[in-house]
């Protein structure tokens, strides 16, 4: 599972499944670190390998007047700080090839996001640097055409690389997810399940991204029926203020009822 080659990755014995978990993008220092402070012990409590989840940038974004960030360097500086403070893994998505060595400074996980998946000079450079590669797979592929993303990550000399699921685009503004890539994509690589990015309602009038959280749990407990290796989940503790993609992000106060139930599935499907 490639889980041992994470700095700081703890209970990876645990026989559950992994987490990915934070805000959307970097807000500032407080926000991470109070994040950071409360998954770090759910996760501790119910012995799930954690990985914090922040981006130091947000490049594809709908309007020219979204939030991108607080500034490259300020951004990756907290994601460090949360690792030191925490004694935990982080991951942040890069956005072009000059990214990939930067970031690789500050983070353990370096993600491609799902509209830059096919790019292959920006793959290749987030495979050179060493690091666990997570490639959300596009909206607009197969699970199949995966393979070769992978395939790219692994013939740089990199065998640590993820598949992220993020849902496919149904219609003009929709996500759906079809549970039957899982199983395809787990023979490529490590499977992960991005459970909010998976409940997005794209391409809204007002250039804003819409989403359904209130379907948050479904999502995820299909996914872990389904036997993915990993969950991706953006939280917030006050998602209506959240700078982007509040919409479809999970409130920090419902994680912990959330993940204990995801627990107990995992335990009933591994006794099968």
């Amino acid at each position: 599972m490639q889980l041992h080659t994470i700095p700081k990755l703890k209970h990876i014995d645990s026989n559950q499944f992994f987490l990915l978990a934070g805000p959307c993008a970097i807000e500032g220092e407080s926000m991470a670190m109070r994040i950071a402070e409360k998954i770090c012990k759910i996760s501790d409590d119910l012995k799930i390998p954690y990985v914090f989840k922040g981006s130091f940038k947000k490049a594809n974004r709908s309007r020219i007047d979204s939030f991108t960030g607080i500034g490259n360097d300020k951004a990756l500086k907290i994601l460090r700080q949360v690792s030191e403070t925490f004694d935990v893994p982080t991951i942040t998505d890069i956005h072009e090839v000059s990214d990939a060595a930067m970031a690789a400074e500050y983070v353990d996980v370096l993600q491609i996001p799902a509209f830059l998946v096919r790019q292959t000079d920006l793959v290749v450079a987030a495979a050179n640097t060493g690091k666990v590669v997570n490639l959300k797979k596009g909206q607009f592929m197969s699970p199949e055409a995966m393979q070769h993303a992978v395939k790219k990550v692994k013939d740089s000399g990199n065998n640590k690389v993820w598949i992220t699921e993020r849902g496919s685009m149904f219609g003009y503004q929709d996500m759906v997810v079809d549970f039957r890539g899982i199983p395809t994509m787990r023979q490529f690589a490590p499977t992960v399940l991005d459970v909010t990015h998976s409940l997005q309602q794209p391409n809204q009038s007002s250039g804003v991204t819409g989403g359904r959280p209130d379907m948050i749990e479904t999502i995820a407990r299909a996914g872990v029926v389904n036997n993915v290796d990993g969950l991706f989940i953006e939280t917030h503790f006050d998602p209506a203020t959240a700078k982007s993609d509040g919409a479809n992000m999970l409130h920090l106060d419902h994680l912990e009822q959330l993940l204990g139930k995801l627990v107990a599935i995992r335990k009933t499907i591994q006794s099968f």
